[in-house]
C-alpha cells in the first residue's frame, strides 16, 4: 500500500512538472519571431534545456514526408529532453531510451500518459546493445533522432548508422572543450561514465568538427548549433523542403558551452589543458 502511495505522489509531481513545461513552452513558442533563414530565431524550450524544442519544431515543419516518430537516447526522466515536446504536443510516437532505470520509470509514468504507443526503455547503451535498439525501432528513418549520453555518443551513432539507421533530423551533443577544429572523440569504453572518467569531468563525447565530418560523409547537411553551445543539428537535405534549405543563411560556426565556461572560468583552450593526459581518438 505504501509503495502505491509513493508511486502516486511521484507521478503527480512529475505531471505537475510536465504541466509547467507545457505552459512554458507554449508561451516561449508564441513569443518567437521566426525567420526561416536564421536558425537563431527558432529556439524555444518547453522540455528542452537549450532551445532545442524550437529548432526541431521548425525543422520538422519543413519535412517533405513525416512518419511522426522520434528516437531519443539519453531521455532522462521525461521533463528535460528533446522528445517530450513531440510526444505531448505534436502527437508523435517514439522510443525513449534512458540508462537510469528510475528516471526511465518516471518518464513512463508521466510522459507515457500523453504518449500512448511509445516505448520507454531502461538500457545502458553500449556497442553491445545496438542490435537490441534497432529491434525496438519502429522506423529506421524517424523524423527526429536525439543523442546525448555524455560519453560514447560518436561510437554509438557510428554503429547505428552502420545498420541503415537514417533519421531525417538529428540533434547531437558536442563537447566544446575539444575546440573548434580538432576532429576527435573520447575513447570507447563499455562502462564509460563522464562523472568518473576524469577528475575534470570534461573528457566525454565528440567535438563539433568530428560530428561535421561524420554527417558530411553520410550526405547530411549541418544546420546550426544552439545558442548555449551544447547541441549540433544536422538534416538529410533530401528530406526537407528545397526552398527552405537554399534559403538558410550561414550557420553558427562554433560556440563555447556556456555552462562549462561558467563552471571552469576558462574557454576551450584552458579546458583542454585540464585533460591533456587523456587519450583522444581522431575521427
Amino acid at each position: 500500500m505504501l509503495s502505491r502511495v509513493i508511486d502516486y505522489l511521484i507521478s503527480h509531481k512529475d505531471r505537475q512538472r510536465i504541466a509547467i513545461a507545457l505552459a512554458k513552452g507554449n508561451a516561449s513558442r508564441a513569443a518567437r519571431r521566426v525567420d526561416l533563414r536564421h536558425p537563431s530565431t527558432w529556439e524555444f524550450s518547453g522540455f528542452s534545456q537549450n532551445g532545442e524544442d524550437g529548432i526541431i519544431d521548425v525543422l520538422r515543419s519543413q519535412l517533405k514526408h513525416s512518419n511522426r516518430y522520434v528516437v531519443e537516447i539519453g531521455a532522462a526522466e521525461g521533463t528535460e529532453n528533446n522528445s517530450s515536446w513531440l510526444l505531448t504536443i505534436a502527437g508523435y510516437e517514439g522510443l525513449m531510451i534512458e540508462g537510469d532505470p528510475r528516471q526511465s520509470a518516471r518518464a513512463r509514468r508521466s510522459v507515457g500518459c500523453y504518449a500512448i504507443g511509445s516505448q520507454f526503455v531502461s538500457m545502458f547503451v553500449t556497442l553491445g546493445t545496438v542490435d537490441a535498439i534497432m529491434e525496438k525501432v519502429v522506423f529506421r528513418d524517424p523524423d527526429v533522432f536525439s543523442l546525448d549520453i555524455d560519453g560514447n555518443d560518436w561510437h554509438i551513432a557510428n554503429a547505428l548508422f552502420a545498420q541503415e539507421f537514417r533519421p531525417k533530423i538529428v540533434s547531437v551533443e558536442y563537447n566544446s572543450a575539444f575546440g573548434p577544429e580538432r576532429s576527435v572523440t573520447s575513447k570507447y569504453r563499455d562502462d564509460f561514465r563522464r562523472s568518473t572518467e576524469h577528475p575534470s569531468k570534461l573528457y566525454y563525447g565528440a567535438s563539433l568538427a568530428a560530428w561535421k565530418a561524420f554527417f558530411d560523409k553520410r550526405g547530411y547537411r549541418f544546420v546550426t548549433i544552439d545558442s548555449n553551445g551544447v547541441n549540433a543539428f544536422f538534416v538529410d537535405g533530401m528530406q526537407l523542403d528545397d526552398a527552405f534549405m537554399e534559403g538558410l543563411q550561414p550557420r553558427r560556426g562554433f560556440i563555447e558551452n556556456r555552462y562549462q565556461l561558467r563552471a571552469y572560468g576558462c574557454d576551450h583552450v584552458g579546458q583542454l589543458a585540464m585533460m591533456a593526459d587523456q587519450p583522444f581518438e581522431q575521427v
